[in-house]
């Protein structure tokens, strides 16, 4: 597994408003950069258990990412399992605070062979951060 990334943002909203919006999967690809396509591969389109692909792309590379909620505390917690090419764990998490709230991505992922392996994931690491916290600063503007 990679280095883990974790970054937040703070929002001077409620968490009620922000997780009304993160809730919301297929609308992640209106706040995401990396994310451009969401299939359900279930009829549930949220809640534990969700299934889904992700057309994402970073860069020149393009991959379907295959995912599912492993978490679902609204207002609190969505947790992704991801099983495709690239696999791994995500985790969002929601505080809320006297000015707002507060969402705190984590990742940890492993990238196949041909995609240079730990290597690639150390090298992933400043990139992937920066491109997310861009999709939280896009997220911002959708609240």
């Amino acid at each position: 597994m990679s280095p883990a990334i974790n970054i937040q943002h703070h929002y001077p909203v409620s968490v009620e408003r922000l997780w009304t919006e993160l809730e919301q999967i297929d609308r992640h690809v209106l706040w995401m950069a990396d994310a451009v396509k969401i299939t359900f591969t279930t009829p549930q389109e949220r809640g534990l258990g969700t299934t889904f692909t992700c057309l994402t792309k970073v860069g020149p590379i393009s991959l379907t990412d295959v995912m599912t909620i492993t978490a679902w505390e609204a207002q609190r917690a969505m947790g992704v399992r991801h099983s495709g090419i690239v696999t791994g764990e995500g985790l969002f998490t929601l505080q809320s605070s006297a000015s707002g709230s507060t969402l705190t991505w984590a990742e940890t992922l492993a990238f196949p062979w041909w995609m240079a392996g730990k290597l690639g994931e150390i090298l992933a690491k400043p990139i992937l951060t920066a491109l997310w916290k861009g999709n939280l600063r896009r997220l911002a503007k959708l609240l």
